[in-house]
C-alpha cells in the first residue's frame, strides 16, 4: 500500500479531502492513513507541513515504506471522508527556501564542481554543507547569478525519470539511485534528485541572500534564506541599524564607522578609569598599612576592580585582605593573604554565604548571594 502524493501534482495545493483507511493510538497523537493526501511527509532537508485534517490539528507527517502517516491530536474514523488543510504560510515559506536552495547548489556544482553533501532547513537559517570552500569573493558571485535566474522567471519542472532516462540525464544526487527518480530540473541552473515540494516558476521565490560561509568538514556550511523570509528578517536587520543609527547620531550607511569610533572611545575611557581606580587603591592599600586582617565594602566595582583592590591591600595589611562589591544580587568578592593557604576558608565563606568562586591557595575570587550584613557576620565569626 501505498499513499498518492498530491502535492506532486500541484506545490501549491493546501486544501483536499482524502479517505481515512486507518487511525490508530501513538507515542504522541493519533497515527492516521488515507488514500491520498497534500500534506508533505518530513524529508530530504525540508521540514513537514503541518495543519488539520478532519478538524483535529497535524503535528507531524512521516513517511513509513511508503505509506504516509499523519500524527493528529483527535482521532478519525476510519472509512470516513476527512477534509484536509495545509497551513500556507508555512508550504509556501518551505517551498520557497527548497527552491532557492537547488539554484544555489546547482549554480555552485556547475561553476565549482562542489558537491551539496548536506541540507537542513531550520527554523531560522537554511544551510548547505558543500564539499569544496568558497571565497568572499565567489559567495557573492553565486548570490548575483542565483537572483538573476529568480528575475529571469525560469519554469521549475519535476518529473519522474526511468532507468532508461537516468542513464541520458545528468543530474545531482547525493547517493546512487535507480528509476523511477523524481527529477526536479530548472534550465541552465540545476537538474537534481528530489522529493520535495518547489515553485513551478523560479520568479515565485522573490529573492536570495546568501549570509556566510565557514569552513565544515573539508567544505563550507553556507547559510541563506529566499523569499519572504529573507524579505522579513533584512527588515529586522533594518530596523535593527536604524535604532543603532539613531544611538549613534550617525546615517544608516555610516553606522559601523559611528560605532568602531564609539568602541574605541569607551576602550579610552575604560583605561583611564583603571588608572583613576589603581591611584584611588594604591591610597586605600597605603591607609590600611599594618592594620591586619581587613573586611572592605566598595560598591560599583566590576570584578576586575574587585580583584584589583584586593591584591593591593594585600600587600599593605599583613593580614588578610577581603573586598566585596554588592550589585543588587549580592556581592562579587576577592579574598588574598600574602604567603597564605585560604582553600578551608574559601569553602567555608562560600558554603555560609551561597558563594562560588575559586582561585589560588593565596588568592579567591567570586561571587556571593549573602547580604553585607551576612558578611560581617561571617568575618567577625572567623577573624574580623
Amino acid at each position: 500500500m501505498t499513499t498518492e502524493r498530491l502535492y506532486y501534482g500541484d506545490p501549491h495545493l493546501t486544501a483536499f479531502s482524502a479517505r481515512v483507511l486507518s487511525c490508530e493510538r501513538g507515542k504522541r497523537g493519533w497515527e492516521t492513513v488515507l488514500d491520498r493526501t497534500a500534506f508533505y511527509p518530513e524529508g530530504g532537508g525540508q521540514p513537514c507541513d503541518l495543519g488539520t485534517l478532519g478538524g483535529a490539528a497535524v503535528t507531524d507527517v512521516r513517511e513509513r515504506d511508503g505509506v504516509i502517516v499523519h500524527t493528529c491530536a483527535a482521532p478519525l474514523e476510519p472509512g470516513s471522508e476527512a477534509a484536509g488543510e495545509i497551513d500556507r504560510a508555512r508550504r509556501d515559506d518551505l517551498t520557497e527556501q527548497h527552491s532557492g536552495e537547488h539554484i544555489v547548489s546547482g549554480i555552485i556544482h556547475r561553476k565549482y564542481g562542489y558537491e551539496n553533501v548536506g541540507f537542513h532547513m531550520g527554523a531560522d537559517f537554511v544551510t548547505i554543507d558543500l564539499s569544496g570552500e568558497l571565497t568572499e569573493a565567489q559567495l557573492r558571485g553565486v548570490e548575483d547569478e542565483a537572483n538573476r535566474a529568480v528575475r529571469a522567471d525560469l519554469p521549475i519542472r519535476a518529473f519522474f525519470a526511468d532507468e532508461a532516462q537516468l542513464a541520458s540525464l545528468p543530474y545531482r544526487s547525493k547517493k546512487a539511485l535507480t528509476g523511477p527518480v523524481r527529477l526536479v530540473e530548472i534550465p541552465g541552473i540545476d537538474r537534481c534528485a528530489c522529493c520535495g515540494t518547489h515553485a513551478e516558476r523560479t520568479g515565485e521565490i522573490g529573492l536570495i541572500r546568501l549570509f556566510s560561509a565557514v569552513r565544515f568538514r573539508g567544505g563550507v556550511r553556507v547559510e541563506l534564506l529566499c523569499g519572504r523570509r529573507c524579505l522579513a528578517y533584512l527588515n529586522g536587520i533594518y530596523e535593527q541599524n536604524r535604532a543603532v543609527s539613531n544611538l549613534l547620531s550617525a546615517k544608516p550607511l555610516e553606522t559601523a564607522a559611528a560605532a568602531e569610533r564609539t568602541a574605541r572611545e569607551l576602550a579610552d575611557a575604560k583605561y583611564r578609569l583603571t588608572r583613576l581606580e589603581d591611584s584611588v587603591f594604591a591610597q586605600k592599600a597605603e591607609a590600611l598599612r599594618g592594620a591586619g586582617d581587613v573586611l572592605l565594602f566598595e560598591e560599583g566595582l566590576s570584578p576586575d576592580g574587585v580583584r584589583r583592590l584586593a591584591a593591593a591591600v594585600v600587600e599593605t595589611c599583613g593580614g588578610r585582605a577581603a573586598v566585596f562589591s554588592p550589585d543588587g544580587h549580592g556581592c562579587r568578592y576577592a579574598v588574598g593573604r600574602r604567603g597564605g593557604d585560604l582553600r578551608a576558608f574559601a569553602a567555608a565563606m562560600n558554603a555560609a554565604l551561597r558563594g562560588r568562586g575559586g582561585g589560588k591557595p593565596d588568592f579567591v575570587q567570586g561571587s556571593a548571594e549573602a547580604t553585607a550584613d551576612e558578611v560581617r557576620a561571617f568575618f567577625g565569626a572567623n577573624g574580623g
